[in-house]
């Protein structure tokens, strides 16, 4: 039993449908995995053993029933603390909300439990989620069970560090601007950023969110195996009529070629030697698989596209942003809002039309190049992951910090999904890629990952360092 928690989710979710284990073993088990490890690593910070054993004794009440336990049926799963769970505080890592019990589930927590999965506790964020580092004045430091020395990522940093150190079987995470995307290639695990849309979204503790937020913040699996995330994003994305911009796109979309566009430089990105060997890796997986890779010089626009996405993230209400921030003090969120508070104070209502407009041009653009290659590989970040809160280390490193995470910020502002493949190692420091494709075809994301996922993977769930 107690080594139930090595599984995979979907091969943990086969054995308890056909009854080789019950769902209460494998919470028992993920119980005493988190009681193991969580004190190294501080990637939980909320959980309740009895609700656990509860929801997992439902599941195998429906199973001895002869009823279908759902998908995720018996799963040990986490959510990430800025999402209502009923009865929970919605902390996103900020003192000031310690109290902000949800009195309802998020439409992504009510759709977890309604596909059986079992919610073993809540994961840490950075304060406000806007880092990609996770420690707050609330609940701490998160740290990454393959190297303490590194950034577990951010803001879905304990998702990742929980499930890499096998804290449940797959994590709710959510992206913004990387905070699935990156938590994944810090911990050498997968991340998928689902298509604006896909996943219903809303926290009725908070006020509604901007347009910004509206428009491109997501939740999305993140997990030890590509079929895991395909599995989570099945659970994740039933729909739910509290989210008016929701899309009942299929699952799976029609027949494409397998073709990739691979770009090492980005809108000039000064890709790291690691980080390139790793791409160049991955196409010769992927033509290994069957796939046509063509090295292109140069994508739709990015760089421009970065600076829109930060001018919606931080600009729009800056001054109730910085009121809350300051009121919390907690410093990497401040030093967030200092680095780009002139960029931010820049935005006005016309602004914001203009970005908007812009908006609609480059994805246009984007819309035109995938059609014809509907696959794009290229780095997650420039540089292989941070030494832990490099960010905080003056204006300079802030500001390399930002131009190396140039492609994860640009990508949300378009309503493209991405895929976060980890694909080894270098030393003790993952690497890994990132795929990109048309909107809600997700599916040609996981099947290009797929490919290279065949080619190794750092081995997971781990003992943290």
């Amino acid at each position: 039993m107690t080594d139930l928690w090595r599984l995979s989710a979907t091969e943990l979710a086969a054995r308890i449908r056909r009854r080789d284990v019950s769902a209460r073993e494998a919470a028992l088990a993920g119980l005493a995995r988190l009681d193991a490890v969580n004190p190294k690593i501080n990637a939980v910070v909320d959980h309740r053993p009895n609700e656990v054993l509860a929801a997992a004794d439902a599941v195998d009440a429906t199973i001895a029933r002869g009823d279908d336990p759902r998908v995720l049926g018996g799963v040990p799963v986490t959510v990430k603390v800025n999402t209502d769970q009923t009865g929970y505080a919605t902390t996103n890592g900020v003192r000031l909300q310690k109290d902000l019990i949800a009195s309802s589930n998020s439409p992504v927590v009510d759709n977890l439990q309604r596909a059986g999965a079992v919610i073993l506790g809540r994961t840490n964020t950075p304060a406000f989620s806007y880092r990609w580092f996770t420690t707050n004045l609330l609940h701490g430091d998160t740290k990454n069970p393959r190297d303490a020395s590194l950034t577990p990522g951010g803001s879905s940093g304990g998702a990742a560090a929980a499930v890499t150190a096998g804290i449940g079987h797959l994590a709710h995470g959510t992206d913004i601007a990387g905070s699935i995307r990156y938590p994944a290639y810090a911990c050498g695990v997968h991340g998928l950023r689902p298509t604006p849309g896909r996943v219903p979204a809303y926290n009725a503790s908070g006020p509604e969110r901007p347009i910004g937020p509206q428009i491109s913040a997501v939740s999305g699996p993140i997990g030890r195996t590509i079929a895991d995330l395909r599995l989570g994003l099945a659970a994740f994305s039933a729909p739910d009529p509290r989210d008016p911009w929701y899309v009942p796109a299929p699952l799976e979309g029609p027949a494409a070629p397998r073709r990739a566009a691979l770009c090492l430089r980005p809108d000039g990105l000064a890709t790291s030697p690691e980080v390139v060997a790793a791409l160049m890796d991955s196409a010769d997986r992927m033509r290994a698989a069957g796939w046509v890779v063509e090295e292109v010089d140069a994508l739709p626009p990015l760089r421009e596209a970065a600076e829109m996405q930060t001018k919606l993230w931080l600009g729009d209400r800056f001054e109730a942003q910085l009121a809350s921030v300051t009121k919390e003090g907690d410093p990497g969120a401040m030093n967030i809002l200092a680095q780009h508070e002139a960029l931010a104070r820049s935005v006005d209502p016309a602004m914001l039309g203009a970005i908007l407009m812009r908006r609609a041009a480059i994805l246009r653009l984007w819309q035109v190049f995938l059609e014809d290659t509907p696959v794009v590989l290229l780095p997650v970040c420039a540089e292989l992951p941070f030494p832990d809160q490099q960010d905080m280390k003056g204006a300079e490193a802030f500001q390399a910090v930002w131009e190396a995470q140039m492609i994860q910020v640009a990508l949300p502002v378009v309503g493209l999904p991405g895929l976060t493949v980890s694909t080894g190692m270098v030393g003790t420091v993952p690497v890994g890629v990132q795929l990109v494709s048309r909107r809600y075809r997700e599916d040609l994301c996981l099947a290009a990952g797929e490919a290279i996922e065949a080619g190794g993977v750092p081995a997971s769930p781990i003992d943290p360092v």
